[in-house]
């Protein structure tokens, strides 16, 4: 059996080396706008808090605690809220179902309204202590940022998505450090799909921004920590903390929307609902300031075991609270960084009853496995805990319990946090994804060889009479001059030419728009889609579109072939 030369293990991707070439600009601009983003961050804290125009990195708990400090997050909140209302809605929320959106519905096209006002209005949430964190932001805008540079490029809608994905993530990648992570929530969350085309632009523009946030940033890790390798007992710890870390994802998942819910009745306009919100986040930052803000030290601290029982409590009780209440409210910030505090204060509860290993190791794998199971990307929480630790012991463990939280998350919700606001809007996304049959069949494999056609020198009436009388097979046969292939003939064609023009030839009736060719090396999804397109049920098989010889015929019941036998995978049951 010869060769076949052109079944490839991806498709042809000629226009590659462009969308590498814009990636490498994308990275360099998410990774200025992450330091922006972050820049702002501070900037504000220090106004809002401290009084001072300064760039320093401080929390909101540094503060002189007093009752005007509840105020400052009412004000952030205002301000927030006049930013979306009249400058852009689409600033409002936590960034990724807004990215995820743009790319399933808007084409991936983003204005630059958002590419400006979301790092503002997430630096005033922030700043003014918003319980949030900055990845969020920071995907929505490095994800506008490419999505407007392929605006000024002539690109598909599917180059568009790559860049966009690219933006994102290596916004994320020069706020965490994290380019391993970042490129496997693309894959995970973003993408929807796995091609070179779009993984390798995607992953050297994580790259690209790693490099550059060492530069900016530095190389250390952003919470530094080596646990001990847990003994064999350690798996039901794991499995355990798994479970509780899935409960606590699906319950913050739950009450976040059902509390979206109460906003949605309030009788004001949303302009006013983060305004709202300032008043619980300002009482929550009087009874527990370490819950303000984006709160990395914190994060630090609970992993580290550096924090008391019961202050843990306290804080995890008020930072799920304020953390939800601000986010329903619409307002802009990110989702990564509280999960992470919420998922380590669990963990630091369960260190003191869970048994099989290091004391340390329960808040960093409780951590990883609410991420991943909140976000529905288990591999990205794994690689992104030990991204941000350089824990390589700890591994293992956040493997069985990131997955196990996972599978609890998956079995027991519908939806993610991610997609529950997409789905009140009325659109559906479906996460799992797998290669589609009609990606991996060609369509020598699908098509009829043995074809009846029609002399293209025949009469019409010849025609009619011989294929499309009593014993007429098929709705439409190919003509042929010799074994060229001119086009395709029905019944409806034939008759419309009138009796008294009966005597013309088959060859002379045909419209050029009935031609539909395909070659036997393309893809049967390349077909399906081109069939789709221009509105045909049908196409000749020839072996090459300047001589089109006639090889055979595809219909669109030959597409349902690879179909049929996956359905066959999937749903027979046998046993050898």
């Amino acid at each position: 059996m010869p060769l076949a030369h052109h079944k490839r293990d991806f498709a042809r991707a000629d226009r590659l080396a462009v969308l590498i070439a814009l990636a490498v600009v994308i990275g360099v601009l998410a990774t200025l706008a992450a330091a922006v983003l972050l820049a702002l961050i501070h900037l504000f804290t220090n106004l809002f808090y401290f009084g001072s125009w300064s760039f320093a990195d401080r929390s909101p708990a540094e503060h002189t605690p007093g009752m005007w400090a509840a105020f400052i997050p009412i004000l952030g909140g205002l301000i927030v809220g006049l930013i979306a209302r009249f400058g852009s809605s689409q600033i409002r929320g936590h960034g990724i179902p807004e990215a995820i959106e743009a790319i399933l519905y808007g084409k991936s096209r983003m204005s630059a309204k958002v590419a400006v006002l979301k790092p503002l209005a997430s630096g005033i949430a922030i700043g003014s202590g918003g319980p949030f964190g900055a990845e969020g932001p920071i995907i929505m805008t490095g994800g506008a940022l490419g999505s407007l540079l392929a605006q000024r490029v002539a690109l598909t809608a599917a180059e568009r998505k790559t860049m966009l994905v690219a933006g994102a993530t290596a916004g994320m990648t020069a706020v965490f450090g994290t380019p391993v992570a970042a490129v496997l929530l693309a894959v995970e969350l973003l993408l929807f799909e796995w091609r070179p085309r779009s993984f390798l632009p995607v992953a050297l523009a994580c790259a690209v921004a790693g490099f550059g946030r060492a530069a900016l940033f530095g190389t250390e890790p952003l919470f530094a920590l080596q646990t001990a390798a847990p003994d064999v007992t350690g798996l039901l710890s794991c499995l355990l903390a798994g479970l509780l870390s899935g409960a606590l994802a699906a319950g913050l998942s739950t009450l976040l929307y059902r509390t979206e819910d109460l906003f949605s009745k309030l009788p004001v306009h949303w302009m006013w609902w983060p305004a709202l919100a300032g008043i619980a986040v300002g009482i929550g930052g009087l009874i527990e300031p370490r819950a303000l803000g984006v709160g990395y030290d914190v994060i630090g601290d609970l992993l580290h075991q550096h924090l008391a029982l019961q202050v843990v409590v306290a804080l995890l009780a008020v930072k799920a609270v304020i953390w939800v209440v601000a986010l329903a409210s619409g307002t802009s910030g990110g989702v990564l960084a509280p999960l992470l505090m919420l998922g380590a204060g669990l963990g630091v509860v369960l260190s003191h009853i869970l048994p099989g290993g290091d004391a340390t190791l329960w808040p960093l794998v409780c951590m990883a496995a609410t991420l991943g199971a909140t976000l529905g990307a288990p591999l990205t929480a794994i690689v992104f805990a030990f991204g941000v630790t350089h824990d390589a012991q700890a591994l293992l463990p956040l493997l069985a319990a990131t997955l196990t939280a996972h599978g609890f998350v998956a079995l027991t919700m519908r939806r993610s946090i991610m997609t529950e606001k997409i789905a009140r809007r009325g659109r559906h996304v479906f996460r799992e994804y797998g290669v589609d049959p009609l990606e991996r069949h060609h369509v020598d494999e699908i098509m009829s060889r043995q074809v009846q056609t029609v002399d293209g020198s025949a009469a019409v009436h010849d025609a009619l009479a011989t294929h499309f009388g009593a014993t007429q097979l098929h709705r439409a046969y190919p003509v042929v001059d010799g074994e060229t292939v001119l086009g395709f003939i029905d019944r409806q064609t034939l008759q419309g030419v009138g009796d008294d023009a009966r005597q013309r030839v088959v060859r002379d009736v045909l419209a050029p728009a009935e031609l539909n060719l395909a070659l036997p090396t393309e893809t049967c999804r390349q077909l399906a889609s081109r069939l789709a397109a221009h509105g045909v049920e049908r196409a000749a098989v020839v072996d090459d579109v300047r001589t089109r010889r006639l090889l055979g015929i595809v219909t669109r019941s030959d597409l349902l072939k690879p179909s049929a036998s996956h359905f066959d995978d999937e749903h027979r049951r046998e046993r050898f």
